[in-house]
């Protein structure tokens, strides 16, 4: 393993810390704040741990958590806790009051954001006689807390709790830590550089939530506590009723009609996570949000089904191109379904009212002006007799020389080139250099309308809520000057352009793929233009990945600018950056990373797929999906966080109180909790009615931890074996934490769908209860009121084993370079066995040093391996013959490095 670190980031500091106390074997390099070691990423992190597999962790306290695992010392329920408190809570603050001392010697005002965790973490030592956090020894949740705090609480005079202070010492007083500390900060200058550097980057990491900034903090007066639990008290009497939707959904008058599309996914092959978390699994949560709101909403979609890249399907599968689309349209509905993703209508583009609505938007186009007619160069494959256009040709990219850029657009840089620009073109169908030769087109007068696109987008972007990539890569068009886009091309397959001198064309793809939102709507309903030429009513929201946005904010509202037809126009552009496999991209070919239709064979539930893609949804940067991570994420997160709440309330009440709800007489401490889960809860309505997800996901993370700690400082399970107000009191704390669940299984239905059906059916939850308490800003109210009977109460997420995830993550992986294959086998397998070139004696091993260097390098993971499962208290047997494995090979290293192999340990019991 390898960990790299960068001077003055205080994020190094637990890595580091962490990794001299847990003693594993890691080498460390130093690299700079600009040096980017996690391939793909957007922007470079540190800490970074590179695992034996290949893997990167990025995220600090994980990189901190699966240092402590592979040394043996397993995470607990309570680091877990503490673990995301740090990361939720404690972490922003810290940031932004290092920025105030540092930078701008605001002291002051850096105590008063602190004073809030500071004063928390007080008030929690105090109800703990342990010297650390979670026990009489030290734990990973010791280390990560005071790395947080040590650059601040170095500083004496920085004012803390006495409590806080003691613990810190304590902490601080190890020289593994200290020496941690100076190695990174360096004295002030280091931590000033990476601050100036990174003063942008201050919010929080992929470890927390961006809606925990200080200036958000929950800080609440005895007027809004009070307040709180008012509204709480009044429970669901006169709330919204159940709303059931009737097809065809069509706007009504009074209401918010929204109309939800995402980009249409391109039939030509099996979706990837990446694909499916960049659109329709992004809208398919907000389309569920905004139905629990009220919102008389339509959510339609479909496969995109024309154009080059079907031809080419078809052509390697020996298909036609239909029945190319009826295949990838029935494989795509497929898993589309098992992932839960409720449209109201998915359709498909190659439809009759695709053809009629294309060309009649294309007439009204040429009637007005707006189209050109020119004659330009394309590259022909005299092999094939045909014109190559888009991704029949493939050569290195003009700007940024990436090798296998198509003829419309480099999938590296993301810059739109013609195919004639090519270096070093080829046919993708024969392998033959194509020639350059001239036919006639039609193309949109982008200019012609770049004065009315303007207007209409400083009005849109101005009222709506459009991502800040979506607002930038549409900016950047309109600087550099709108130019006239080619709208035919020479293929046979796609909508037929009707004028009689193009009568051998189709229309180019991104004219006319777009227009599909429309044909599918009129495939849904004949009465389609009341949500189409209705701009009045309608609120349009456009979802997509980040290399569709051009297409949906300039070519597309000129389309419909231009044809002058009172259309109804995106007024919420949300694009997503890229979501990544590994330390790499995905690839069917290669066999890289997970795609739709394999998912549900591995086990994982659907629910659980959907959590954690969008706990890692790329909305302000790119993101990667690691099976570490995903475990850690199941794990921490799903059942030590919520599965344990939930469940532990609803067993509370189903073993104490025989199945019904108990009579709730609330204190202050009571009315405090209900009062920080409504906080929450508004927080995560002012979130996903801007269409953040992936942060409103953190806020239900959020009341579920308030909940856990809430329940620990209670302990209902004591307090019911003593007298009447201990009684009393344990069924106050029981009912509010049930009430809690309950509330729980309403935020969590637009994320995990079946998940939150399955909890209310355990709490046998009035069907009002989600929608009741999702109107306006939020209303956090008893839905379970006393006496109310649950049904019976089972657990709700399971463990993710390292073995499964390993296995996963070796199936997924692709296959390796030839010349890694011996050491990827033994790798992999950890065989005892290594093998050796045909020949190689005895002397030639024992004077082999990249072979000492590899056995030792497996021994040393071997061992992690070994340790691991003893953490985790798997089967004896199991841990026997990884043992077994382990002392062969430290038998072969020793016979590499010249030496006699120690003999094996006697077996038997110990007299």
């Amino acid at each position: 393993m390898k960990l790299y670190i960068s001077e003055g980031n205080p994020h190094c500091i637990k890595a580091l810390a962490v990794l001299e106390l847990t003693g594993v074997k890691c080498d460390i390099e130093v690299i700079s704040h600009e040096e980017k070691v996690v391939p793909h990423l957007s922007r470079p992190v540190s800490p970074v741990l590179l695992l034996p597999s290949g893997t990167h962790l990025f995220s600090p306290n994980s990189i901190c958590q699966y240092l402590y695992d592979v040394s043996g010392q397993a995470a607990t329920d309570a680091t877990s806790q503490w673990l995301e408190w740090e990361a939720t809570n404690l972490q922003p603050a810290v940031l932004q009051s290092l920025h105030m001392v540092a930078l701008q010697g605001k002291r002051v005002e850096a105590a008063a954001v602190m004073k809030e965790p500071l004063n928390w973490l007080e008030q929690s030592l105090s109800k703990r006689s342990t010297a650390f956090l979670t026990a009489e020894v030290m734990s990973v949740a010791d280390v990560v807390l005071w790395a947080a705090l040590y650059p601040l609480l170095s500083d004496t005079s920085f004012e803390a709790g006495e409590l806080v202070r003691c613990w810190f010492g304590r902490v601080d007083s190890l020289s593994a830590c200290r020496a941690a500390a100076h190695r990174i900060l360096q004295g002030n200058e280091a931590l000033k550089t990476f601050l100036q550097k990174h003063t942008a980057s201050l919010s929080p990491r992929r470890d927390a939530p961006a809606n925990t900034d200080a200036e958000d903090e929950c800080v609440m007066s005895v007027e809004e506590i009070e307040a709180a639990a008012q509204v709480w008290a009044e429970g669901l009497t006169a709330r919204s009723a159940v709303i059931e939707r009737k097809h065809p959904i069509l706007p009504q008058e009074g209401k918010r009609n929204v109309l939800l599309t995402s980009a249409l996914p391109y039939v030509n092959n099996v979706p990837h996570l990446g694909n499916i978390i960049g659109c329709v699994l992004s809208a398919d949560v907000f389309a569920r949000y905004g139905r629990l709101r009220g919102w008389n909403l339509l959510f339609v979609c479909g496969t995109d089904e024309y154009g080059t890249a079907t031809e080419n399907k078809a052509r390697e599968e020996g298909l036609t191109p239909q029945e190319i689309c009826d295949k990838y349209h029935t494989i795509h509905a497929s898993i589309y379904q098992w992932f839960q993703i409720d449209f109201d209508f998915f359709g498909r583009t190659t439809t009759e009212r695709q053809t009629e609505i294309a060309q009649d938007i294309f007439w009204r186009l040429h009637e007005r002006g707006f189209l050109l007619e020119d004659t330009v160069e394309q590259l022909r494959c005299e092999s094939c007799q045909r014109f190559l256009a888009d991704r029949f040709v493939e050569g290195v990219c003009p700007h940024c020389h990436y090798p296998e850029a198509r003829g419309d657009q480099c999938d590296k840089c993301g810059r739109l080139i013609n195919a004639v620009e090519l270096r070093n073109p080829q046919c993708k169908v024969c392998k033959e250099t194509p020639v350059i030769r001239s036919s006639k087109h039609l193309f949109l007068d982008l200019p012609k309308l770049e004065g009315e696109l303007e207007e209409w987008l400083d009005k849109s972007i101005g009222s709506g809520d459009w991502t800040a990539n979506a607002r930038h890569i549409t900016r950047s068009w309109l600087r550099d000057g709108l130019k006239p886009r080619c709208i035919t091309r020479d293929l046979r397959w796609g909508t037929p352009v009707p004028h009689q001198d193009f009568k051998d064309k189709v229309f180019y793809v991104w004219f006319d793929a777009p227009i599909g939102y429309l044909s599918i709507t009129a495939n849904y309903t004949d009465q389609w233009e009341k949500w189409w030429k209705n701009p009045q009513q309608v609120e349009l929201y456009n979802f997509m990945a980040k290399d569709n946005v051009p297409f949906h904010s300039v070519v597309f509202p000129c389309s419909l600018l231009g044809a002058q037809d009172n259309y109804t126009l995106v007024n919420n552009l949300i694009a997503t950056e890229y979501l990544n496999y590994e330390d790499t991209k995905f690839s069917k070919s290669r066999g890289v990373g997970v795609f739709g239709d394999m998912a549900k064979d591995t086990g994982i539930p659907s629910d659980v797929w959907r959590f954690y893609l969008l706990f890692l949804r790329p909305e302000a940067q790119d993101s990667a999906f690691s099976w570490a991570d995903m475990a850690i994420k199941n794990n921490s997160e799903l059942l030590n966080n919520l599965g344990n709440f939930i469940n532990r309330a609803g067993m509370f009440v189903s073993k104490f109180f025989d199945g019904c709800v108990p009579e709730m007489l609330l204190n202050e401490d009571d009315k405090r909790l209900i009062a920080q889960v409504c906080w929450e809860l508004k927080q995560y309505i002012t979130l996903l009615d801007k269409a953040r997800i992936r942060d409103a996901l953190k806020c239900i993370l959020n009341i579920s931890r308030h909940g856990n700690q809430y329940m620990q400082a209670n302990e209902p399970w004591k307090k019911i074996k003593g007298g009447d107000d201990d009684r009393q009191r344990a069924g106050t704390v029981t009912g509010v934490c049930v009430n809690v669940a309950c509330l729980l299984s309403a935020v969590l239905e637009p994320y995990m769908p079946t998940v939150s059906h399955t909890i209310r059916a355990q709490l046998q939850a009035p069907p009002t209860c989600a929608s009741a308490q999702l109107q306006g800003s939020g209303s956090f109210v008893c839905s379970l009121p006393a006496g109310h009977r649950i049904g019976t109460v089972s657990p709700l997420f399971q463990k993710l084993e390292n073995e499964q995830i390993e296995a996963l993550r070796k199936r997924f992986g692709g296959q390796q370079p030839e010349e890694e294959c011996v050491g990827a086998k033994t790798q992999s397998s950890c065989s005892a066995s290594v093998e050796t070139k045909p020949g190689a004696s005895q002397a030639d091993l024992n004077t082999d040093p990249e072979r000492v260097k590899h056995l030792t390098t497996l021994v040393a993971e071997q061992g992690d391996k070994v340790r691991a499962l003893k953490a985790q208290k798997v089967e004896k047997s199991v841990i026997g013959e990884e043992v077994a494995k382990l002392i062969e090979l430290k038998k072969q290293l020793c016979l590499a490095e010249g030496k006699s192999p120690a003999p094996a340990p006697p077996k038997g019991k110990k007299k």
